[in-house]
């Protein structure tokens, strides 16, 4: 069902509104971790390097998709919010012709490119031909990935949280069968991991936009919503391509970080591998109350009730003090235990690089929470500019501490580099943000004088 984020509690509606996209997120680790142990444990530690050395690359290419679907997603929460119904059709409409255009331009590109990226990445020869083969096959479903975040974009824009988790568990669940039959039975080798990975999210895709046609009729697109015009065209990638680039722009931060664990060998690698798991499953109530924030942002804005923005904000900010709290507790307390799940047989060397890397980090989470807030909530106002310009500081931080530190320091500019990059984005983030409400503010008063 729909839910109208511009009445009610706002605290409990952040709340309720982020617990099914935080589960969904939780899941989605999980079954990432899960992926990552049966190809540790099955195939070996080469094998999870190969795999982990495409982290990177991957959120280049899936990560601007990602941003392109979170930005339909804000025009849908706007105009849900404004409760235009005819333009809200027209948008879901225009969502699905533009993700199927972009996918497939996106795939021309990548799987031509692949193996030349692993090998500017100084990707080890030892792990290159696994890590092009598990690539190539992700890229050649890119269009599922897209499909599907397009649809929960969609749904989480009309209020909808939960659907989209009922079908990533569904996903999830099925991830994790075909893994062990495409590594175990098939013997696929790393590039039965990402079979796994795009048959289940393509399966998962088609059955959310069937449940989607069939019980929202709000979102029931009719043969004349299917046309693409400039004036909305524009406002949509206006919206979408400042998010895309920032992931992109983030993504090769994170290329040249991966680069430079790259020189330290396989070891590192797979160090690196499990340490930034850890690193994912603990902070994601950060991102899952980003999306929320969108979404409630997104509507309110819709439906222009700014005090109800800077109320549901502050709150926010709270909610964003606990889980950083709760990630760094993980990270130190059981990020050794949680890394040894990884491998078979992990040695001392492993457990080094992975826990230097997570005692520097969780240090720093504070910073990460404040970029995950303010961005998407800039987003949902409409406000794409700061976040990508954000998302310029992050990349040009990551890679000066790598660039600066990697030959006198070594391993230190690879614990150092993101917590920096941190601190370059989310400061500037939350000053745009409270800029923005200042203003706004201001303008209230004048209006009402």
């Amino acid at each position: 069902m729909t839910k109208d984020m511009t009445t009610g509690n706002p605290l409990k509606l952040i709340l309720f509104f982020s617990l099914p996209v935080l589960f969904g997120n939780l899941f989605q680790q999980f079954y990432s971790m899960v992926d990552t142990i049966i190809v540790g444990q099955f195939l070996g530690e080469d094998a999870l390097a190969a795999v982990g050395a495409t982290g990177s690359i991957m959120f280049l290419v899936l990560g601007f998709a990602s941003g392109l679907a979170q930005g339909f997603g804000v025009m849908v929460s706007q105009a849900f919010g404004a409760k235009d119904e005819s333009r809200l059709k027209h948008i879901v409409a225009l969502s699905f012709l533009l993700t199927i255009i972009i996918s497939v331009v996106l795939t021309a590109l990548t799987v031509t490119t692949s193996r030349e990226l692993l090998i500017f990445m100084n990707t080890p020869d030892n792990i290159l031909d696994m890590a092009d083969s598990y690539i190539r096959v992700i890229f050649w479903g890119i269009i599922t990935s897209m499909m599907y975040n397009v649809v929960s974009g969609i749904l989480r824009g009309v209020g909808d949280s939960k659907t989209p988790l009922y079908f990533l568990l569904f996903s999830s669940a099925l991830n994790i069968v075909l893994d062990l039959f495409c590594i175990v039975t098939l013997k696929l080798n790393v590039a039965g991991a990402a079979y796994a990975t795009v048959i289940s999210q393509g399966i998962s895709a088609v059955l959310c936009l069937i449940y989607m046609y069939r019980k929202f009729t709000i979102l029931r697109t009719r043969k004349s919503d299917y046309y693409i015009d400039r004036v909305t065209t524009a406002q949509m990638m206006g919206l979408g391509i400042p998010m895309a680039l920032n992931y992109s722009l983030i993504a090769v931060g994170s290329m040249i970080l991966q680069s430079a664990v790259n020189v330290f060998g396989s070891s590192a690698v797979a160090a690196f591998t499990a340490a930034s798991k850890v690193e994912q499953i603990s902070t994601q109530p950060m991102p899952a109350l980003g999306t929320t924030m969108s979404t409630y942002c997104g509507q309110n804005l819709g439906a222009g009730k700014y005090e109800r923005i800077f109320d549901g904000m502050k709150k926010a900010f709270g909610i964003a003090l606990g889980t950083v709290a709760i990630a760094a507790f993980i990270c130190t307390v059981f990020g050794r235990s949680i890394v040894s799940l990884f491998l078979s047989e992990p040695t001392e060397a492993i457990y080094s690089y992975a826990t230097q890397y997570l005692n520097t980090i969780s240090c720093f989470f504070f910073f990460l929470a404040l970029i995950y807030l303010y961005r998407t909530s800039l987003q949902g106002l409409g406000k794409g500019i700061m976040p990508m310009v954000s998302g310029i500081f992050e990349m040009i931080c990551r890679v000066g501490v790598v660039w600066l530190l990697l030959n006198p320091y070594g391993y230190w500019s690879v614990r150092l580099a993101s917590p920096v990059a941190w601190i370059g984005a989310g400061v500037p983030l939350m000053i745009s943000y409270l800029v923005w409400k200042n203003r706004k503010k201001k303008q209230l008063c004048s209006q009402a004088v």
